[in-house]
């Protein structure tokens, strides 16, 4: 039993919890947009959501209301579980939480989660200069959202963690279309038909008596998780009082022995919305009599609801606080516990050992050989060893690149390649060799490259526009024929109606006669709206043989358009050799647009392979996609005498570089 000490004066966390207000409103007014869109883009897929102590809440509501809206499966976890199993953002998208991004665990987290994730890991911080920043600048695919904190956090998360929820809550309430708006002020927040200060007060026996007995069970509905997380971390971190947390129906399995072997030793707060009042009531009515009960009656589990909750439950930490005479927001940390805070990760936990060499890995990805499909390494590592050998054998005079998702990041809109890769392209031109650029874009690409590309470079770079419907040099105006095409226009007829129904189509262009492009709303993957597109054209009776998709759009090209164009111009307009071309892009099994292109002998993917095993292999590190990869492939580039390159890569095995000599 706790003996209580006299309350003390207003102290460091109540000080905290007095500029809430501040926090509250600065959440309210922040602009959400590209949150909302990194959220929309996980629409279709489960959410793994990662942090500690008040970021651990902030992603445990992320995860419960996409669960709510979404319906899909998803998992807030602690770094350390990152860190143990980074394959669980193999096929989930991330998201990481970190107030003040100093934490070692989330910063070994990132790396770990960016060296197995296939999609955009997203950062949710509130400090721009930080040793988690420092690291997401120099990681390819991933995406942060920085919220300055105005008042920096005591010991516990206070503001930040307000903060963080408030966008988290907003941004899914306004995604769904019919949001109960959040109050204008924090102090017209509600619990059941009592502001939080009305429901706080009338709380203070309760509080006095579990501070008494020094423990308290929290049972909840699953729909307000993150409240009774967050109550639990508060508690516990700053050693306030015992705390267990059960949902109501797993406290009726067993732990209520507590209350006929234990009752000096518990008093229940019980969070609750209305689906489960009923079911609380009968709870309640049974419990022997002498233990001291609390209920948190929120009006819904919708967002404005949850921020509620957690607001009042900070407030019942101060209240705790001030019954036992201590400051939650300042405890005394021992020596120890700043050492095993800022533990040396690297040195402690060992990285995981991969399934695989990263080449094979990505091939098995692509054939859909997934656990627990059998995986015939014997095979599939004599594919990857003649490939190496025969690739870096050859001599190359001409490379074809993809455009977006290859020599730009994927991530970018309509942007120029970064400078790393410019360096490159421009050495490679000097030196004779012929460079190729492939597209499903237009004449946005040339003023791109007219940015970036020196005067005398241009006219070195050989462009396959629209899918290599239009071929021509980088300094030559793109001018589309103005004849029509009736398959194109039929295609853009049920684009439109699509789009009538409701498809989430963001725009379409339609270039007579190459190709229909359709955009849809941001962050939403192409990869489901293209089943919706070709099965529209399937009911019309339309070949479906050339769609494409790319990460942003799903193209429609007219009968003979291929981005494989441009190769076979080369080899007419150059006299290249076709063994002399090296082809590379980031989608290159089909429906995939870079398909055609990495059909090629001699091609290289920075993303999806081929499904073949005798091209298009991704032989990149794991870690390294879209830009970084090709990076890593350019900076293998070895020039040689007249115009031609060879590649330096290291064996399939990761045991060195080839020679350059």
């Amino acid at each position: 039993m706790t003996t209580p000490r006299m309350p003390s004066v207003a102290n460091h966390y109540e000080d905290e919890l007095a500029q809430l207000g501040n926090s509250y409103s600065a959440a309210c007014a922040a602009d959400i947009g590209p949150l909302k869109l990194a959220i929309a883009s996980t629409a279709e897929a489960s959410m793994i959501g990662v942090g500690s102590g008040g970021s651990f809440t902030v992603a445990s509501l992320l995860c419960g209301l996409h669960e709510t809206y979404t319906g899909r499966v998803s998992r807030p976890s602690t770094p350390l579980e990152i860190i143990c199993t980074p394959s669980l953002a193999s096929s989930s998208p991330v998201f990481l939480v970190s107030a003040e991004g100093k934490n070692p665990d989330i910063v070994e987290a990132l790396e770990r989660a960016r060296r197995f994730s296939s999609r955009t890991v997203h950062v949710l911080t509130n400090r721009q200069d930080s040793p988690l920043m420092a690291h997401v600048q120099e990681l390819p695919g991933v995406k942060p959202y920085v919220f300055e904190l105005a008042k920096k956090d005591g010991y516990l998360a206070t503001n930040s963690l307000l903060l963080d929820a408030v966008l988290v809550a907003r941004a899914y309430g306004e995604l769904n279309g019919h949001p109960q708006p959040m109050p204008s002020d924090v102090t017209a927040l509600r619990v059941g038909g009592q502001t939080v200060h009305e429901w706080f007060a009338a709380a203070q026996p309760f509080i006095a008596e579990a501070v008494r007995r020094g423990a308290l069970t929290v049972v909840y509905s699953p729909l307000l998780r993150a409240i009774a997380i967050d109550l639990e971390s508060k508690l516990s971190e700053g050693a306030l009082l015992h705390i267990q947390l059960a949902d109501l129906r797993s406290y009726a399995h067993g732990r209520h022995l507590w209350l006929a072997q234990r009752p000096q030793d518990c008093a229940i707060l019980a969070l609750v919305e209305p689906s489960l009042d009923k079911l609380w009531d009968d709870m309640r009515s049974k419990f022997p009599s002498g233990i001291p009960t609390l209920t948190m009656p929120l009006s819904g589990a919708d967002p404005v609801h949850l921020i509620a909750g957690l607001v009042a439950q900070m407030h019942l930490v101060a209240a705790v606080g001030r019954e036992l005479g201590a400051d939650p927001g300042r405890p005394e940390v021992p020596t120890y516990g700043r050492e095993i805070h800022y533990a040396n990760l690297r040195d402690v936990i060992p990285l995981p050992q991969p399934a695989g060499p990263a080449e094979e890995q990505s091939k098995y990805e692509v054939l859909g050989a997934h656990w627990p499909s059998q995986r015939d390494h014997g095979t599939m590592r004599r594919a990857a060893r003649a490939f190496v050998e025969t690739i870096r054998s050859q001599r190359f005079k001409a490379v074809v690149f993809d455009y977006d998702g290859t020599l730009c990041s994927s991530q970018s809109k309509d942007g120029p390649p970064p400078p790393s890769v410019v360096e490159h392209l421009v050495r490679l031109a000097r030196a004779g060799v012929v460079v190729g650029i492939a597209s499903g874009r237009g004449g946005s690409i040339q003023t791109c490259l007219e940015e970036v590309l020196p005067h005398d470079v241009l006219p070195k770079i050989r462009l396959g526009l629209y899918n290599g419907g239009w071929i021509a040099a980088a300094d030559t105006p793109p001018a589309p024929p103005a004849e029509t095409s009736e398959f194109l226009s039929h295609v853009t007829r049920i684009v439109v109606r699509l789009k009538s129904l409701g498809v989430p189509i963001l725009a379409h262009r339609t270039t007579h006669p190459y190709q229909v492009s359709v955009r849809f709303r941001e962050g939403l993957a192409t990869d489901g709206m293209w089943f919706v597109i070709a099965d529209a054209l399937r009911q019309a009776g339309l070949d479906l043989s050339t769609m494409v998709r790319s990460k942003h759009s799903v193209d429609i090209l007219a009968k003979g358009v291929s981005n494989s164009a441009l190769v076979a111009d080369i080899i007419q307009e150059d006299k290249v050799d076709p063994y002399e071309i090296l082809t590379m892009g980031d989608q290159g099994a089909w429906p995939g647009n870079d398909a055609a292109l990495l059909e090629h002998r001699y091609s290289l993917s920075v993303d999806m392979p081929s499904r073949r095993l005798d091209r298009a292999w991704k032989l990149a590190p794991a870690e390294k996609r879209d830009v970084d990869a090709t990076l890593w492939y350019l900076e293998r580039m070895v020039l040689e005498d007249g115009g031609v390159i060879r590649l330096a890569l290291p064996d399939v095995h990761g045991k060195g570089e080839a020679d350059d000599a």
